[in-house]
């Protein structure tokens, strides 16, 4: 059984049917259920077998019960903690409402969590398993447009990490996913430069590479990669200066 949220969308939809085909079995969970039946039908066509649950990963309590729910129908060899959304401050420099700040931590980081947290207790006891954490370039270095998803993003990077070393004596693989701007519907609300855009297949199959191989990091574009990783060494000032061309807005998502 492979698992997934934010499974209506982007990057969660496209890795949905590219896993889709006969005798596979797939757990889809997202906020929209039109859209997620819409995945749905289309993984059925490829010959995938699909349990659909529409909820929101800010509800913690309802994320774990997801994923218990569906392990205990069919034992999850793969979770991949997709579900996301993105902020900004403002083009004004106004800074981010705190309740955006909230919604941000909550969907990105805690929801992630409780489903990764849920998948790692019972992937332990039965040592076998594999667990994929959607952070992002923005994880790695802060940018200073968008505090609050680089702080969510961060989260998840350093959680993923210490996450394969506990749980790799055990069996249990863990990914981190750290991608650049990636085409789809989060990346058509940032109003700015966007270097090195990906299209959604592309990263679909770097991502799919990746968790194959158990790598603990599949980050890309390799440019964009590289040049995050330069900026973690350079003096803050110099960093942030660097970053100044590259700013963007976010358009707010209506939850």
């Amino acid at each position: 059984m492979i698992a997934i949220t934010g499974a209506s969308s982007g990057i969660g939809a496209a890795l949905a049917e590219a896993y889709a085909a006969p005798g596979i079995r797939l757990a889809l969970a997202g906020r929209r259920r039109p859209a997620l039946e819409e995945v749905a039908e289309r993984c059925e066509k490829r010959g995938a077998s699909v349990d659909c649950q529409r909820f929101d990963v800010a509800d913690t309590a309802a994320a774990r019960r997801w994923f218990d729910a569906t392990d205990d129908r069919h034992s999850v060899d793969l979770v991949i903690a997709n579900a996301g959304i993105s902020s900004s401050i403002g083009a004004d420099g106004e800074p981010e409402p705190w309740s955006v700040i909230e919604q941000v931590i909550a969907v990105n980081l805690l929801g992630s969590l409780a489903v990764a947290n849920a998948a790692a207790e019972r992937m332990r006891a039965r040592r076998s398993g594999q667990i994929v954490l959607m952070s992002s370039l923005a994880g790695l270095r802060g940018l200073p447009f968008c505090p609050s998803y680089s702080a969510s993003k961060a989260g998840l990077a350093v959680y993923g990490e210490a996450l394969r070393g506990w749980l790799a004596p055990y069996g249990v693989a863990v990914s981190v996913v750290a991608p650049g701007y990636v085409v789809s519907p989060m990346s058509e609300r940032l109003e700015g430069r966007k270097m090195g855009l990906v299209p959604l297949e592309r990263a679909v199959r770097k991502i799919r590479r990746g968790i194959e191989r158990n790598r603990p990091m599949i980050a890309f574009p390799l440019s964009l990669y590289l040049g995050t990783r330069l900026l973690t060494v350079l003096p803050a000032g110099l960093a942030n200066l660097a970053l100044r061309p590259f700013r963007f807005t976010v358009r707010r998502e209506t939850r």
